[in-house]
């Protein structure tokens, strides 16, 4: 019978540490996302599965899960770069997360006309690499470079879609402490033309790596037979970090 205790107690005692483990590396080195909508296509698609890394920015309340507020400032605080892929709590409630990039930091005076960024009085140079179907749009993919050089690809409705107001909007100079943030995806993607510059207090984390990629409209994680067809392999270990040159 004590026996029996004795191993009723490690036991729990060796969940306790798995627990506390878990819980130490989802809030200070790195947590996985999944990604549920397209606003960030061509770089993040639906069924992407993502490890942010908690430690690029410091840490916050939002580091911690369910949003602890067991850190009351920010620490080892380091700035966002210009075209991070970075996680935040929405301004809008502080609670749900969104993923977009950075194209502002405090200071910069940014302003988009007929679809392309001027940034500190200076258009953002782009390539345009091709056309594709994207649902039941036509789109034109760009690569779009910032001015220390590095690039990423983006998406931009062929035939523009004034509805939405999404392809112009007037001058703004970014806050301190505050940055600008815009979706790859640029005509379907809810960022700070909308919800208005993201605080560094809502900074969760930078979005690193795919490591696993599935897509829910070929397979379902209930049906293994479909597993194999419904992975991406091709964006296995995929790199989130803007390419230079």
């Amino acid at each position: 019978m004590k026996k029996k205790k004795n191993k009723t107690k490690e036991n729990i005692i060796t969940l306790f540490y798995a627990i506390t483990a878990a819980i130490l590396i989802r809030s200070f080195l790195f947590e996985p996302f999944s990604i549920p909508s397209g606003s960030m296509y061509p770089t993040l698609k639906v069924g992407d599965y993502l490890f942010v890394s908690k430690f690029d920015y410091g840490f916050y309340k939002h580091s911690l899960p369910f949003s602890i507020p067991l850190i009351p400032k920010r620490i080892f605080y380091t700035e966002p770069k210009r075209g991070d892929v970075v996680v935040f709590k929405t301004p809008e409630d502080n609670k749900t997360d969104y993923v977009k990039r950075v194209i502002g930091v405090p200071g910069d005076k940014i302003k988009m006309i007929s679809s392309e960024i001027y940034l500190n009085n200076e258009k953002l140079n782009r390539i345009r690499i091709n056309n594709e179907p994207y649902k039941y749009f036509d789109v034109i993919r760009y690569k779009e470079i910032l001015p220390d050089g590095r690039n990423y690809e983006i998406f931009e409705m062929k035939n523009q879609n004034n509805y939405f107001q999404t392809n112009d909007f007037d001058e703004v100079e970014v806050p301190k402490d505050s940055f600008y943030v815009l979706g790859d995806n640029r005509d379907n993607s809810q960022d700070s033309r909308f919800v208005g510059f993201i605080p560094k207090s809502n900074l969760v984390g930078k979005s690193r790596i795919v490591f696993l990629s599935f897509d829910p409209e070929i397979g379902s994680w209930l049906k293994f037979w479909t597993w194999y067809k419904a992975l991406r392999k091709d964006r296995f270990l995929f790199s989130l970090i803007p390419q230079n040159g």
